[in-house]
């Protein structure tokens, strides 16, 4: 016979609220597994998407397609045809300072976009949706156009004239 002590840790051993069994462990590292490969596989489809998109883009710009599928080099690439220093991609490789990047690619967008003869709100889809405003350039009638020519202009800057003296009226 069970002291009272005794009884309520036998209750407690043959429950199965404790139980750590070897098939519940690997049906989690399966479930946790399976869900690596399913987002494996979702981030490798979105990837080619945008570079696939990012490619005809490039071709636009006069760049060869290839390189909008190399990882850093597509960005270095973004950024110099945005009138940016292309090496600020590297700073996304630091952690905590892709904010940095980020910003300058923004504003490589904008500049890409006017290039592509759109509107300055534009850049505004690059920020929320930015396969949208790639697939937005990449499939419509947008010609590259290279230059300063369609950048927002500035009024001309006109020299002070100095106020002529008038002649008395006798």
């Amino acid at each position: 016979m069970l002291t009272q002590a005794e009884a309520p840790m036998e209750q407690y051993e043959s429950s199965t609220y404790y139980s750590t069994s070897a098939s519940d462990s690997s049906a989690d590292t399966g479930f946790v597994l399976a869900m690596l490969g399913v987002t494996l596989v979702i981030v490798i489809v979105i990837y080619a998407i945008n570079a696939f998109l990012l490619g005809k883009v490039f071709k636009k710009a006069g760049v060869e397609s290839w390189k909008a599928w190399v990882p850093i080099y597509n960005n270095w690439i973004l950024l110099e045809l945005g009138d940016q220093k292309g090496w600020l991609a590297l700073i996304s490789l630091i952690p905590g300072a892709g904010i940095i990047t980020a910003i300058f690619m923004y504003i490589a967008m904008y500049y890409i976009g006017l290039k592509l003869q759109k509107e300055g709100w534009f850049i505004v889809v690059a920020i929320f949706v930015p396969t949208v405003w790639m697939a937005w350039l990449a499939f419509d009638k947008s010609v590259w156009q290279d230059g300063q020519a369609n950048l927002p202009q500035q009024p001309p800057v006109v020299p002070p004239t100095t106020p002529q003296p008038q002649q008395p009226i006798l």
